[in-house]
């Protein structure tokens, strides 16, 4: 019995020097916690993957010891781990992995980049790519012959950034069947030549369903991949949560990383709407899963986007008067709203992508009607992008609760070029960022990557300065529009962990919140704005442990 004491006294004291061990504390910093009660603090402590201290140097002597890891911060910026609300994670990473088109500032450059590539992967499908003709020296949409004329003997089909259209080469349209005599789908676009009659290659929105069916489907091991690209990505530029547009493939691989303790990154998973029957079936709700994965919100497709002339506007388009845009087949039809009331009153939350004005204005009147009609809870309706609005709508997103899931980064991308698409008139509430927060509305942060960049800092000089990427505006596009980094840095953090139901467990450095930090290169409250995207991730710090240091 004396023995089994002593070894149990042991062992027990083996498990609180172990536990001690888990104790680190960061001290000598400026830490800024998006906690308006305690805004700023020097130290902070974690134990295990849990806050348990923050205040002054002074204080945070009490819970060191001599088993406690102590890191010295000199003075550097220490924030809340970034929160992306809108990414297509694996999409990322097999952007990572693929062809890069983004980089491409000619018509000649994109087609030497689509031959390297075909040299390099010769027989396979070319997916992917992300090019935009707004940077080439002719604005003009590319075409299946500039493919054609480098690569002919194997299906290329590359996306525009946006993700909401492509062009495919002779081979793959020839697969898809698609020819002069092929009608456009409902939702989407086959762009076809005015002579001619023949299709140019271009695709619009639902109108690419028609290659995507004939391109093979990854495999696990695949996926496998693109995910620890992608997690390797979001570590380096400090973000320790995302919310995903996934679908069941993708939930595979996040619960195999998990399961294989390697998931670096909060993962919450939003699943295609016309698929929600599958949650409602498993009794899923919003908020279901556990502090690394949660499920029970759905996303869904009101129109198309600015650079692909498919938002759907209550005006036509200025540059092409033919057109007002394109609102979804499932707009058309009552599917959006017969599946919107149904999956609410089964307690699931509610995600539309809307980007022109009457996709706006359409989805917050589905989204009074589920209030009125439906029984009452928590259920934080959600608008992807609210890019371009009538003064009046803005209000009304506040009125009915309405989350604007934003990615700033696109505004200083398409104010390049978004004024020849729509006019100067309908500009004066496009990103309105500075209305939704004068209006009360609940405003967070994202990047929409693989179609912009995943680095929050960019997003937040975005939202800051509002300077497009040419340079033309340096006081900034739409500049009343402009937010102060503090709001910003709020949006990227504590406003993006509301819109997926768990500001009561991070998005700001309070004790007893989950253990996800960042420690910056430079201090985004003081230097000048414009130096912003200039600033780095030097530490990340997830569920307690740093998996990111410079």
């Amino acid at each position: 019995m004396k023995n089994f004491i002593t070894i149990f006294l042991i062992l027990s004291g083996l498990f609180a020097m172990k536990a001690q061990n888990n104790r680190t504390a960061f001290i000598n910093g400026k830490v800024y916690t998006v906690n308006e009660n305690q805004p700023f603090a020097q130290s902070v402590v974690v134990e295990n993957n849990k806050i348990i201290f923050v205040g002054s140097d002074e204080d945070a002597k009490k819970f060191i010891d001599k088993n406690t890891q102590v890191i010295n911060l000199d003075g550097k910026l220490m924030l809340p781990g970034f929160n992306d609300n809108h990414v297509h994670f694996l999409t990322g990473g097999f952007y990572l992995l693929g062809i890069d088109l983004r980089p491409a500032t000619s018509t000649s450059e994109f087609k030497q980049i689509l031959k390297d590539y075909a040299k390099k992967y010769p027989g396979k499908w070319i997916t992917g790519g992300y090019w935009d003709h707004e940077k080439w020296e002719v604005k003009d949409l590319p075409t299946k012959e500039m493919i054609d004329e480098v690569v002919s003997d194997q299906p290329v089909f590359v996306e525009r950034l946006d993700g909401h259209m492509g062009v495919a080469n002779s081979f793959a349209l020839n697969l898809a069947g698609i020819t002069k005599e092929t009608k456009s789908p409902d939702g989407g676009l086959i762009v076809k030549d005015p002579k001619t009659g023949e299709p140019t290659g271009v695709l619009k929105d639902n109108a690419m369903d028609l290659v995507y069916v004939k391109i093979p489907d990854h495999t696990e091991q695949e996926n496998y991949e693109s995910l620890l690209a992608a997690l390797n990505e979001a570590k380096r530029l400090g973000l320790t949560s995302v919310q995903d547009i996934s679908y069941l493939d993708a939930l595979t691989v996040f619960e195999r990383a998990k399961k294989e303790g390697i998931l670096t990154c909060r993962i919450f998973a939003r699943w295609p709407i016309a698929d929600y029957k599958y949650l409602v079936e498993r009794n899923i709700k919003a908020g279901y899963g556990d502090e690394l994965i949660k499920m029970g919100s759905l996303k869904g497709f009101a129109d198309g986007s600015l650079g692909s002339s498919t938002a759907w506007f209550f005006d036509r388009y200025v540059q092409d008067t033919t057109t007002s845009g394109l609102a979804m087949d499932v707009i058309n039809d009552g599917s959006m709203e017969k599946w919107c009331l149904d999956a609410d009153k089964n307690g699931l939350q509610i995600c539309v992508h809307a980007i022109g004005d009457k996709a706006n204005a359409y989805m917050l009147d589905l989204y009074e009607k589920i209030i009125k009609e439906n029984p009452k809870w928590d259920r934080r309706f959600r608008i992807e992008h609210a890019q371009h609005l009538r003064k009046e709508d803005i209000n009304r997103f506040a009125e009915l609760g309405v989350i604007a899931s934003v990615q700033p980064y696109h505004c200083i991308d398409d104010g390049v070029w978004a004024e020849k698409r729509i006019g100067k008139e309908r500009l004066e509430y496009s990103y309105p960022f500075k209305s939704f927060l004068d209006a009360g509305v609940k405003l967070c942060f994202g990047t929409d990557w693989y179609v912009a960049p995943l680095n929050p800092l960019l997003g937040i000089y975005a939202a800051v300065t509002r300077r497009t990427l040419d340079d033309k505006n340096p006081d900034g596009w739409i500049p009343e529009q402009k937010i102060s980094v503090e709001d910003a840095i709020k949006c990227y953090t504590l406003n993006s962990a509301y819109a997926s139901f768990e500001e009561n467990i991070k998005g700001s450095i309070e004790v007893g919140k989950l253990a996800d930090l960042i420690v910056l290169s430079d201090d985004l409250l003081t230097i000048e704005p414009v130096k912003i995207k200039d600033a780095e991730v030097i530490m990340t710090v997830f569920d307690g442990k740093i998996i990111y240091q410079k």
